[in-house]
């Protein structure tokens, strides 16, 4: 082996999937990883999976994974050589791993002045000029006086962006479209710059609409070798995030994908960077042309599809690289096998504006055909104080095609309970034409969805199924043959056949399971009757045949409050029906739980940013009330009826549980 091993523990500076990632890493070099975690997180599956775990405090970020001081003690605490940042957080910050090299320790990454010049978009630009990529037209300059902004602005010409010099996610940019409004976007991008980033430093760009996102993995080591490992598309995005990435980005004229891949060697190589990072651009079809955008000075949330097409481990090699090994492969050795899609997992709601969702997951079931890298399991607490991502599937294929298909049949495999997640959105975006035909950008949501994304709803069929699984769920197959013949005497059938009425949520008419085991009939509400012949509920595998129909579907039945929750497979993908027997719904009217109209609930746990109405305010029904932060996140929660507003149960900067009463209203026809 190259070079000497200059340390055998590794303390990972965040959590959930990535921390877990790493571990497997450190695990096939034969390294001893220290696994830090907040208060909330104690009983995280990558907690329990470390060789070694350090708590470095409670829950809210800055006052652990963003501690600086609390992360380095751990590390001499627990005798870790080297600290590796993930992504998010500490990962991009070049005075953390400053921080970390004067504490003697190793930093896997880059340096701290390539971090510190990527991180400004400015310099990142200028370099990339400097090594020969293309850049967008537009204004970069050290003068920021609003003078000289809309002299600039005018010169460039509408559409433009504003965008803060240290941001990133969006956040402190402003597209422009009318001339006029030009300083109206500078002042607004420069006072969210300053207040999410500490830095009001603005620079101005050329928008390029209907444009894709393309990225370069590269990988260089500290003696001067670098190489790229392919491209990716991550295109699919909403608000600049990423939703679905994809290698090799599809539909790139090789001339051009050949031009994108070196201009990333030479930026990387001109920076002297070391570690794994990734040039990112905006590719223009309608031109053929391609703009550097920015450098990700760390590993990305995508990086298993890079490794899916090379064969190449890369957190294995940020581990190589940082004790001082020598790349052991040249370009021309880099080979690309098929294709490989990611989908991001997120605990939301896409069908109410993406709310975030927390709670206990009472079911995770996963398919086992694909990869996925999960930072949670069943009996895990999602919190709002963490990004919102859980998991990421990775389907490999030997081309886009077939990674496609296989996406979408783990994505109908996957049942999940007790908090939503965003599984049938991500289906709609993987199935929709534009994204099969390549026809989606950066910003095709609004046209892929124009009258939003609406979630699927259960067809009379699955419904069916639905109240047959949970039938079969609360009477299960019989012990003996004696149980299994029922009431039975030599002459003539005795007894009776069984019947159960179950109700999903809001239906006044129930669905009627009938009959014996081995021939069931099930009644709809509206009537329609369908016989049932050798109904079984095995394995979370529901089988028969419906009017002589065969049918197989992977069904969970849990139980969630005051009713049960079936989870049945069906053609649109993995449905949920809930549904209530008798006993249920006589439960539910004697709680009263359909009360509290006027009041507004926090739908999640989280704080209180703003309050927008008054005491004797008068609202109208879907007007904002409260500002909830929950998961990285604000939310507007609105008026659940129009009226005058009769009290207000919090105050800014109040931490609130989900359920919590924040606002009472006196409806308009009481006043």
């Amino acid at each position: 082996m190259a070079g000497e091993l200059s340390f055998t523990r590794v303390l990972i500076a965040n959590r959930g999937e990535i921390a877990g990632r790493i571990q497997r890493a450190c695990r096939k070099l034969g390294l001893e990883a220290v696994a830090v975690f907040s208060e909330a997180d104690r009983d995280a599956p990558f907690v329990a999976e470390a060789d070694h775990a350090v708590c470095i405090g409670p829950a809210a970020p800055a006052e652990s994974y963003l501690k600086v001081d609390a992360i380095l003690e751990a590390a001499r605490a627990s005798g870790a050589g080297a600290i590796h940042p993930g992504y998010g957080f500490l990962s991009e910050n070049a005075e953390f791993a400053a921080r970390v090299e004067e504490a003697g320790l190793v930093f896997i990454g880059p340096s701290p002045e390539a971090i510190a010049r990527m991180g400004s978009k400015i310099e990142a630009k200028a370099a990339a000029e400097a090594a020969g990529v293309p850049v967008l037209p537009g204004y970069r300059g050290a003068d920021q006086s609003d003078d000289l902004l809309l002299k600039e602005a005018q010169a460039l010409g509408v559409p433009f962006l504003v965008k803060a010099s240290a941001g990133g996610g969006g956040r402190g940019m402003r597209l422009v479209t009318d001339p006029g409004a030009a300083g109206e976007a500078i002042a607004a991008a420069r006072a969210e710059a300053k207040g999410a980033f500490g830095d009001p430093t603005v620079f101005l760009e050329r928008y390029t609409p209907r444009a894709r996102h393309v990225e370069v993995q590269v990988l260089g080591d500290a003696h001067g070798h670098v190489l790229h490992l392919g491209d990716r598309d991550c295109s699919l995005q909403r608000n600049h995030q990423k939703l679905i990435e994809e290698a090799p980005a599809p539909d790139i004229p090789d001339a051009l994908r050949s031009a994108m891949r070196d201009a990333a060697v030479r930026l990387a190589r001109a920076i002297g960077y070391r570690s794994a990072g990734t040039v990112e651009y905006l590719y223009d079809p309608a031109r053929a042309e391609f703009y550097f955008l920015e450098m990700n000075t760390r590993l990305q949330v995508e990086h298993p599809l890079t490794e899916a097409i090379t064969g190449i481990d890369l957190v294995e090699w940020q581990l190589r690289i940082a004790r001082g090994e020598v790349l052991g492969f040249a370009q021309e050795e880099v080979s690309f096998d098929g294709h490989a899609i990611e989908v991001r997992l997120a605990a939301e709601n896409p069908a109410e504006n993406f709310r975030p969702e927390t709670g206990t997951i009472t079911l995770w079931a996963p398919p086992g055909s694909v990869r996925l890298d999960s930072g949670v399991e069943e009996g895990s607490v999602v919190g709002h104080h963490y990004d919102s991502m859980l998991a990421k599937l990775i389907a490999h294929g030997a081309d886009r095609d077939e990674a496609i298909r296989k996406a979408v049949a783990a994505l109908d495999d996957f049942a999940t309970g007790g908090v939503g997640v965003n599984l049938a959105f991500q289906r709609a975006l993987i199935t929709h034409a534009d994204f099969v035909a390549v026809a989606h950008y950066t910003a095709s949501l609004a046209e892929m969805f124009p009258c939003g994304w609406t979630a699927p709803v259960a067809d009379d069929e699955t419904r069916a199924l639905a109240a047959l699984a949970l039938h079969l769920h609360l009477a299960p197959a019989p012990d003996t043959p004696w149980q299994s013949l029922g009431a039975w005497r030599l002459t003539e059938a005795a007894g009776r056949a069984g019947a159960a009425c179950y109700w999903s949520d809001d239906a006044d008419a129930p669905i009627r399971v009938a009959g014996q085991r081995t021939r069931l009939e099930v009644i709809l509400p509206d009537r329609t009757r369908l016989g049932v012949e050798g109904a079984r509920l095995t394995a979370q595998r529901l089988t028969g045949r419906m009017d002589g129909a065969p049918f197989t579907r992977r069904a969970h039945v849990l139980r969630s409050g005051h009713r049960w929750q079936v989870h049945l497979s069906a053609p649109e993908g993995m449905m949920m029906v809930p549904l209530r027997t008798l006993q249920d719904r006589h439960l539910q009217r004697a709680s009263g739980a359909a009360g509290g109209a006027d009041t507004l609930r926090a739908p999640m746990p989280g704080a209180v940013a703003e309050i927008r109405v008054a005491l004797g305010d008068r609202v109208s029904k879907g007007e904002t009330l409260v500002v909830l932060e929950a998961m990285k996140l604000l939310q507007g929660l609105a008026a659940p009826v129009a009226g005058l507003v009769a009290e207000i149960y919090c105050a800014p900067g109040d931490t609130i549980a989900g359920g919590a009463p924040l606002v009472r209203l006196d409806p308009e026809n009481r006043t």
